[in-house]
């Protein structure tokens, strides 16, 4: 179904996300750690504690491995792309490039507010990617990522990435 290569999306998030070895409070002040994994939410089921040979309080406590960061996002992005696909079949349609954004969107956001972005959706369907990137920009998603926003505009809007 994702047209894009999997690794250059996974460089992607992880220069927006920052790699951090580390527990660390998120700026909603969530424990976080590798590349964005959050554990209030998400966790870390024990079928990947069991992969990274380590427990809960073990990460806690010495953090995880750079391996383990990007073992934590492919699991974490396999979710996305399964909700993204779930909520939006015209993803299926996108080139690789359209659907890099929205993965790394719905990374970034999760699918229940990624979904309220309404006039994205409506002009994406539309293949109108100029209004669909205005309306990324228009967003407070914008406002707080910044920089992120505007590559992820861009490429929405180009089809490509600057």
């Amino acid at each position: 179904m994702y047209k894009y290569n999997k690794e250059d999306l996974v460089k992607q998030i992880a220069k927006h996300e920052g790699v951090v070895l580390k527990v660390y409070k998120d700026s909603l002040g969530i424990d976080t750690i590798g590349i964005g994994r959050n554990l209030e939410h998400r966790g870390i089921s024990d079928d990947e504690l069991n992969h990274m040979g380590k427990t809960i309080e073990e990460i806690h406590e010495n953090g995880i491995t750079l391996e383990d960061a990007y073992y934590l996002a492919d699991k974490d992005i396999e979710i996305v792309e399964s909700e993204l696909g779930d909520s939006w079949g015209l993803v299926e349609d996108l080139d690789a490039t359209r659907q890099r954004v929205l993965v790394d969107m719905a990374f970034n956001l999760g699918m229940p507010r990624l979904n309220k972005f309404n006039c994205m959706w409506s002009h994406i369907e539309d293949k109108n990617y100029a209004n669909a990137s205005a309306e990324m920009l228009n967003s407070r998603w914008a406002e707080q990522v910044k920089s992120r926003a505007t590559t992820l505009s861009y490429a929405m809007e180009h089809g490509e990435f600057a």
